[in-house]
């Protein structure tokens, strides 16, 4: 199996923040309708799949949405005033291009921030390029939403992308479902909503399925930077195997499973313990009487930034793992 730079960036490029996911639903329901058994789309938006059969539920989840920023306020100026939607750093978006589902754009900009004075969003504003007042009135309302402008971009090993978290994770999964191995289980691929604003509709979708086991898809942070975060995780050293996130400790039945058959398949894999942050593993195995989970995470560079950074071969590692649960 070969990377897909197609699929991936339009999943990339797909304007669907939290809550607004509509557009890449759309898209990932075009891309496998020819592969699944069932389709169906839950009351708050998750993409639920399924591939028929009489062994145990398994339920995959990879997010659909993506971070951005709300709009709170149009000013008399024509300036946007915003909030995050999912984790934004205010720190890190000065003077970054934000793009609209309408295609109309702007760049953040920051009013006067003195000597150790701290940068927050309520000192930050979108230019919309244009010195019509009316123009951004007419254009421009209290909550639309925005999200990174950033063009995809590929080396021989890696990509750079926006979007990434979780657009990649949602790729495993077409990927997964179009090669989809012969098994007895019944296996569920649930592309969710709102992950990036509490993990809500993983939440939901567990609910419903009451799966037997399930695991979460989603990027993971590495230590494989100047200066970045003290991690045995690396770029090209294969799946990540989650042990402990924020939001969940693995199962040690589901860590143990996992590891089996990354070595009977000669898998390439990593120990993951993350410090922060969590994925939809963390609803999931609280629902109902509680479900083994566990997460296959893709080592990615720039978490929540406008260029996350993750390698190509890693991904094919993902879609072997992946596969080797369903086969199990």
């Amino acid at each position: 199996m070969n990377y897909n730079s197609e699929l991936m960036r339009k999943l990339s490029d797909c304007f669907s923040p939290s809550g607004r996911e509509n557009n890449v639903r759309e898209l990932i329901v075009n891309e496998i309708k020819e592969y699944a058994d069932e389709i169906n789309v839950d009351a708050l938006g998750n993409l639920i799949v399924r591939k028929k059969g009489n062994g145990k539920k398994i339920l995959f989840s990879a997010h659909m949405d993506q971070i951005g920023l709300i709009i709170t306020h149009v000013d008399e100026k024509g300036f946007l005033r915003f909030s995050n939607v999912g984790g934004v750093n205010p720190k890190e978006i000065l003077g970054l291009r934000m793009v609209f589902d309408n295609c109309l754009e702007g760049v953040i900009c920051s009013e006067e921030i003195k000597d150790k004075e701290k940068v927050t969003m309520n000192k930050l504003f979108l230019d919309v390029a244009s010195t019509s007042k009316d123009f951004a009135k007419n254009n421009f309302k209290t909550g639309d939403m925005c999200v990174f402008k950033s063009e995809y971009y590929e080396t021989e090993d890696c990509v750079i992308c926006k979007a990434a978290d979780d657009r990649i994770g949602c790729y495993i999964l077409i990927e997964s479902l179009k090669n989809h191995p012969s098994t007895d289980n019944d296996v569920y691929y649930v592309f969710s909503v709102q992950e990036e604003v509490g993990c809500r509709g993983a939440k939901t979708a567990a609910y419903q399925i009451n799966p037997d086991l399930a695991i979460a898809v989603d990027v993971t942070d590495t230590g494989d930077t100047e200066n970045g975060t003290k991690m045995d995780i690396k770029l090209g050293e294969g799946a990540a195997i989650k042990i402990m996130d924020k939001s969940v400790i693995t199962h040690p039945e589901v860590k143990n499973l996992l590891t089996e058959l990354a070595i009977e398949k000669n898998i390439k894999y990593q120990y993951e313990v993350l410090e922060h942050g969590g994925t939809d593993a963390g609803p999931i195995h609280l629902s109902r009487e509680g479900v083994p989970s566990g997460a296959i995470s893709i080592p990615t560079r720039n978490l929540h930034t406008s260029g996350e950074i993750f390698n190509k071969s890693d991904v094919l590692e993902c879609i072997k793992l992946v596969q080797a649960v369903i086969e199990k």
